[in-house]
């Protein structure tokens, strides 16, 4: 079984907590365990967060005013992708998306992309020239003992 959905969403941060329980909704009706569907909705609200703060120039039109969330549990994996239409990362030397990591542990933002890359097992961040940023992640699910919908 694959399960999959899209959200087109308006760059406000009520979106960022729809996203989330859309997200964890699939889940615990495919049955997935919850450790790893709270890990997962805890690294999608961190990128929509940074769509939301980061993801275009409001006044530039339509197209920066909203970002994309596309989320497939396939098989054994889920994979999610926030898009979004704004300046994309700073790109290091070489080509690779570069991007400030906090000044602390405890400082107020920049924890965002650190903390993406902690609770997915892969995470992958790139800019579409001209049209914004992409941060893809994936995750190894595990399932609950009474998960009735389990992908095989």
């Amino acid at each position: 079984m694959s399960i999959w959905w899209s959200l087109h969403l308006r760059r406000e941060a009520a979106s960022v907590p729809l996203a989330r329980r859309l997200l964890l909704g699939t889940m615990e009706t495919a049955g997935v365990d919850p450790d790893i569907s709270y890990d997962l909705s805890v690294a999608l609200s961190e990128a929509c967060a940074n769509a939301v703060e980061h993801g275009g120039d409001r006044a530039a039109g339509e197209a920066s005013a909203a970002y994309r969330v596309t989320a497939y549990l396939d098989g054994e994996t889920c994979r999610i992708e926030v898009a979004d239409s704004g300046p994309g990362f700073p790109m290091r030397h070489g080509g690779q998306c570069a991007y400030a990591m906090p000044a602390s542990p405890t400082a107020e933002s920049g924890r965002g992309l650190c903390l993406i890359e902690q609770l997915a097992d892969h995470v992958h961040f790139r800019n579409r020239p001209g049209r914004g940023a992409v941060v893809s992640f994936d995750k190894i699910l595990k399932w609950r003992e009474d998960a009735l919908l389990k992908v095989s």
